[in-house]
């Protein structure tokens, strides 16, 4: 993650989903890298909650996963901005997060 702070992204970590929640419903957030596979509150909880709270609603999604089964498609059916499959290369991450954000503001100043 030192090399998206190198290119000028402030972020915050969690340990797990509900720290996840957490954070998401008491900061502004640009963008979320979600990975399903957490302890206590997984990824896929976190999708979840996402879907019934109009303000995680707004925040795009990039989703991580070593998984590349047909569970990936429940993802993508939630809404998420992408999906990168792990291993992951930086360059990709960071590619990635580019897009996103800039997608997410060309949506919002419609």
């Amino acid at each position: 993650m030192a090399a998206l702070r190198r290119d000028g992204y402030d972020f915050c970590e969690a340990g797990n989903g509900a720290e996840a929640l957490e954070i998401m419903r008491g900061r502004a957030i640009n963008l979320v890298v979600l990975d399903l596979m957490m302890p206590h509150v997984s990824g896929w909880d976190v999708l979840r909650e996402r879907q019934q709270d109009a303000q995680l609603l707004d925040i795009p999604f990039i989703v991580v996963s070593a998984s590349r089964g047909p569970e990936i498609a429940k993802a993508v059916d939630k809404g998420i901005c992408a999906f990168l499959p792990k291993p992951f290369d930086i360059p990709a991450l960071n590619s990635l997060v580019k897009g996103c954000l800039q997608d997410f503001r060309t949506s919002a100043s419609r």
